[in-house]
């Protein structure tokens, strides 16, 4: 558990970067910090491992004191995330996941079996370990920050904006990794970010702040119902507010079925499914159902002479959204990002349905302008017969 105590940090001059913050973030949660340029968030979160300390109140770990514990001795026991991501370019992949339990004199087997698993945490091949940090993609080097964070079994991890420089298919799915890693870690998390959809999407608690002070803290939840003041609902924003209705209907309450092929089939297996689905694009499994990318009627027509089947094509760079997530926290990114759709899946990334844009943008203007329906009810009226239950 880290609470704060009517924190401050004061500079020369008397400039308040944190005024008077008191907060408690339970062990095991994920809390996020948000807020303006200059609102004193990083600060916040950098005094916790005393990167720079606090001017005063107090700072307490599972009921310690941190200025009662020598920096480097702290800052060993938390891991630290950060937007640049900071791999030692001259050390390999393992050598840089193990950084710390090395500094802690943890043996080399034992070390090397942390980075194995570890690297089977985030979906990469153990062939990566021995491989430098500029023969990885952006997204690949962020997934290594992440666990390189972990490697030392550290029960708390800070993350200052640790998704900000990447793309936003690779952000997604950075943002379901970090989500799934603590459902199953119950580390205890705090991020800096500027992106209200990544805080309301990951946040246990989100601590809105302006002017070095909290203004609320509160769940996603009763921010997006009950925001503190004017600044809160400018922060999240109006459509975030008008899709904040008291709704707990899943993804998969709504979700279609999704068309799907393998890899191994032809192109014009591909192109004969598509006619008789009449769709333009086709999802691609493996045997086991689980999402590896999709082909669309563009692709085909750009296909190479030496393309003959699915796997020659296929596009790995696709978003997808758990079944069991909220609809109201999806609608945001689907329709923001103008997505034509979104794969479906369950925990174990296993395709079962697909969202498109259409039928969301027929369910939002059914809640926001009909005759007062919950979003679930409008998905319902939505969904062709033979899909609806019975």
């Amino acid at each position: 558990m880290i609470k704060f105590q009517e924190v401050s940090k004061i500079y020369k001059g008397g400039k308040k970067a944190v005024d008077e913050v008191s907060f408690t973030v339970e062990t095991g949660e994920m809390a996020c910090l948000i807020g303006t340029s200059g609102s004193g968030k990083t600060t916040t979160m950098r005094m916790i491992n005393r990167m720079t300390d606090p001017t005063k109140g107090k700072i307490l770990i599972d009921n310690q004191d941190i200025t009662e514990v020598n920096p480097v001795e702290l800052r060993r026991k938390i891991g630290y995330v950060i937007q640049n991501i900071g791999l030692m370019p001259h050390m390999t992949i393992r050598e840089n996941i193990t950084v710390v339990p090395k500094l802690l004199k943890i043996p080399q087997e034992e070390r090397n079996k942390t980075a194995e698993r570890l690297i089977q945490l985030v979906e990469m091949p153990e062939e990566m370990l021995d491989r430098y940090p500029n023969e990885l993609s952006g997204g690949q080097q962020q997934r290594i920050g992440v666990i390189r964070a972990l490697a030392a079994d550290q029960d708390i991890i800070l993350m200052d904006e640790p998704f900000g420089a990447l793309d936003p298919i690779t952000r997604d799915s950075l943002q379901d990794l970090i989500k799934d890693l603590n459902k199953r870690l119950k580390k205890t998390i705090i991020f800096v970010t500027h992106d209200m959809d990544e805080a309301l999407k990951l946040a246990d608690h989100v601590a809105i702040m302006s002017e070095g002070k909290i203004i609320q803290y509160d769940t996603p939840e009763n921010i997006l119902e009950q925001p503190a003041d004017d600044f809160v609902k400018e922060l999240i924003g109006e459509d975030r507010l008008m899709q904040a209705q008291p709704d707990n209907t899943l993804v998969k309450d709504v979700m279609t079925a999704a068309v799907t092929i393998t890899s191994e089939k032809s192109l014009q297996e591909a192109i004969t499914l598509m006619r008789e689905k009449r769709v333009d694009t086709l999802l691609v499994t493996d045997n086991r159902d689980i999402l590896k990318g999709f082909i669309d009627i563009e692709t085909i027509n750009r296909r190479s002479d030496h393309s003959t089947s699915v796997g020659d094509i296929i596009k790995t760079n696709v978003s997808s959204v758990k079944g069991d997530t909220l609809l109201r926290n999806t609608l945001q990114r689907i329709l923001k990002r103008e997505l034509k759709y979104v794969p479906v899946v369950n925990d174990r990334q296993r395709v079962i349905g697909i969202l498109t844009r259409a039928s969301l943008v027929d369910i939002v203007y059914d809640v926001l302008w009909g005759e007062e329906q919950s979003i679930k009810g409008a998905a319902e009226s939505f969904k062709p017969e033979e899909t609806r239950e019975v």
